[in-house]
């Protein structure tokens, strides 16, 4: 528990940032997910459909500093090798 009024604020001020976070964590993982369900179905349209959108979400998730750009970058080259495998 939090002793210190500093490390209270901080508690409270990691709270909020965590509930800002977790729908933003959660569409970057769903994005992601809707892609290979695509892939896995086998239909190159709607894979590169989703593709696009997820491409977008990842980027967005990249810039508000969720994850790292190097992280964005790979999620996004291996989904494109996979679409383009199809």
């Amino acid at each position: 528990m939090a002793n210190t009024a500093q490390s209270r604020k901080r508690a409270r001020q990691a709270e909020k940032c965590r509930q800002h976070n977790v729908p933003l964590r959660t569409r970057f993982r769903s994005a992601i997910k809707k892609v290979q369900a695509a892939i896995s179905g086998g239909d190159k349209a709607a894979a590169e459909a989703e593709f696009k959108t997820a491409s977008a979400i990842i980027d967005k998730t990249e810039a508000k500093g969720l994850i790292h750009k190097n992280k964005a970058a790979r999620h996004k080259s291996r989904l494109s090798a996979q679409v383009r495998a199809l």
